[in-house]
Formats: C-alpha cells, structure tokens, sequence
C-alpha cells in the first residue's frame, strides 16, 4: 500500500511540476505575442503614413508634416542622448524634450485625425488646417533650436580641445628643437671673418 501511495505522489508531483511549466510557458508566449502584436502594429501605422504622405492634397500634405515632426523629434532625442552619454551639462533640457515630445505625440494624434476626416470628406476646414500648421513651424523650430545649441556646444569644446592640442604640439615641437652649441657658433663665425679677409686684396 505505502509502495502504490508513493508511486501516486510521485506521479502528482511530476504532473503538477510539468503543469507549472506549461503555465509559465503560455504566461511567456501570450506576453511575447502582446510585444509582437504592438511592435507590428506601430509599423502598421508607420507605413500606412509613409503610403499617405505619397499623395496629393491636404490629407497627404498633413501625413508629410507628421513625418517630418517625427524625425525632428527623434533627431532631437539623438542628440540630447548623445549629449548626456558625454557628460555634459544639460539643466533641464532632457524634461523639457520630455514634455515637447508629449506636445509632439498630441500634435501627431491631431494631424492623423485632420488627415483621416480629410480623405473622407471632400470639406476642408482651413482654419484648423493653418493651426496645425502654425503648431506644427512652433514644435520643429523648438527641436531645430536644441540642436543647434547642442551642436554650438559641441562646437566649442571640440574647438578649446583643438586649442590645447595645437599649444602643446608647438612646445613639443620647441622642446625637440636641437639647441645650438655655442661653440659651433664660434667656429661659424671665424670661418666666415677668415672668409672675408681672404676677400680683401
């Protein structure tokens, strides 16, 4: 009897162990399959916007706007993270990328939704139109003007390392020079006053 019991538990366990797998194994494929489905579905929505922005009209001219703030945006995230990587002194430039990249992704839910009623419905609203516009110089002024400051930055310390360099190769170049013997010098100048007497008839 204690052989058949032991045998049973053995079994349960092993089931139960090979059941606990089977839970963790689903758990890891439906969150895998979540990540999937979402990473499929932004590049659904990318590619549909590139397709839109290659027509004519306002629905595609408001695709364009919205791939282009796209790509300031990202250049903009580049270059701050470029910029933080190297140590550099940012005060509160990464929170305000931050929040500009919020009032970027709220811009690009307006204009998908100007450029979907667009395609739809042959009414233009041309106020909202030139708000989106007016919007859209604002967020890409605000990208283009962090980056030049970034770069300016850039600039200048790349150009006082420059400096430094330049200063300490010309000592360098001075410390290597041969220092003229004094002793050459004398010989150089008897040679030169024999030179001349002998010139003298």
């Amino acid at each position: 009897m204690d052989a058949i019991s032991e045998f049973v538990l053995i079994v349960l366990m092993i089931l139960a162990f090979l059941l606990l797998l089977t839970g963790v194994g689903v758990y890891l494929l439906v969150k895998v399959g979540r990540k999937a489905a979402t990473k499929a579905r932004e590049a659904t929505t990318r590619l549909a916007t590139h397709v839109n922005a290659m027509g004519p009209g306002d629905a595609a001219e408001v695709e364009r706007l919205r791939l282009d703030l796209r790509r300031e945006v990202s250049l903009t995230r580049q270059a701050v993270e470029q910029a933080q990587r190297q140590g550099w002194g940012l005060g509160d430039l990464p929170h305000l990328l931050a929040e500009l990249s919020r009032q970027a992704d709220t811009h690009d839910t307006q204009l998908g939704m100007y450029a979907q009623q667009r395609r739809v419905s042959p009414y233009v609203d041309h106020a909202t139109l030139g708000r989106l516009r007016e919007h859209q110089a604002k967020l890409t002024a605000m990208c283009a003007r962090i980056r030049a400051d970034l770069l300016g930055h850039q600039v200048h310390h790349a150009g006082a390392g420059i400096d430094e360099l330049h200063a300490r190769t010309d000592l360098e170049i001075e410390a290597r020079r041969r220092t003229p013997d004094p002793l050459d010098e004398i010989d150089e100048l008897y040679r030169k006053t024999m030179d001349q007497r002998k010139d003298i008839p």
